[in-house]
């Protein structure tokens, strides 16, 4: 497996206090990852470039209108829309490909508002509902909720209870914590998150150990995280490297509902390393 020089990168991005954590800043370098060579401060000036063009745009001091002017402009004018054809499409958790295709997934779609929004001078965040992720905006004391992946629409709590519904198959009664603005490293390992299960469905394993050593960055006691990678390694044939991260993971928490599981794997990885010496 090559080198993984992009990951000091996103490393030093993250490993700051949460508030100082810049945003698509590491968003961008998570997709750098994958797309060596790729410019993150020229992606960085596409948000400045829109945020411009809706400025242009937008009615001055009236936040309220602002935000519907950015609405209009990212959503009808520019066209930017979730992606219903191929929704596991990797692209769609890449920030920069989001910029140019105008298509994500609602985390992504989210970031993209948040950024432009945020640079007009709008209290914006991120909201992690189960199975969805919307976007909050304070206004004169008041939440306005917006659904990125929907072109923005605009959402009551009693319609976010439909939209987690559907997303999850089974109504969820919402309480007032779901509706917490995410943290900054709470966004990142959602984004990760997501790329991981494409990648493991894709049984793309070089890609989700470079995944999981992002999520690792950002938290590195994420106990499933190190079990995961140990499965990667193993299956990409690096049965020492498994094997390493799985004898970590049973001396951190002997205490994992898997651990004999867990076990059985290292055991049998073991014979076939003493096999091979």
């Amino acid at each position: 497996m090559d080198p993984d020089p992009s990951l000091a990168d996103f490393s030093a991005a993250v490993t700051r206090a949460d508030a100082d954590i810049p945003l698509a800043r590491a968003a961008l370098l998570i997709a750098a990852a994958e797309q060596p060579g790729l410019e993150v401060d020229k992606q960085l000036a596409r948000l400045d470039d829109l945020a411009e063009a809706a400025v242009s745009r937008s009615d001055g001091h009236d936040e309220l209108r602002r935000l519907h002017r950015l609405r209009e402009f990212l959503f009808e004018e520019q066209g930017f829309a979730g992606d219903r054809g191929d929704y596991f499409d990797p692209r769609n958790s890449y920030l920069n490909h989001v910029l140019d295709r105008r298509l994500g997934i609602p985390i992504t779609l989210s970031l993209v508002l948040i950024e432009v929004g945020r640079r007009l001078g709008l209290q914006i965040e991120g909201v992690g509902l189960p199975g969805h992720f919307i976007t909050g905006v304070r206004i004169g004391g008041e939440h306005v909720l917006l659904d990125p992946f929907n072109r923005g629409a605009l959402l009551t709590v009693e319609s976010c209870g439909e939209v987690v519904r559907r997303a999850l198959g089974r109504a969820v009664h919402l309480q007032a914590e779901h509706f917490a603005p995410v943290t900054n490293r709470q966004f990142l390992v959602r984004m990760l998150a997501n790329l991981k299960g494409i990648y493991w469905r894709q049984e793309a394993w070089p890609k989700v150990v470079r995944v999981i050593d992002r999520t690792l960055a950002l938290h590195p006691s994420a106990a499933g995280e190190r079990r995961d990678r140990g499965a990667a390694w193993s299956n990409m044939g690096r049965l020492d490297r498994g094997a390493a991260d799985w004898e970590r993971y049973l001396t951190e928490f002997p205490d994992a509902a898997d651990h004999e599981q867990v076990r059985g794997q290292l055991r049998r990885v073991r014979q076939k390393l003493a096999q091979l010496n």
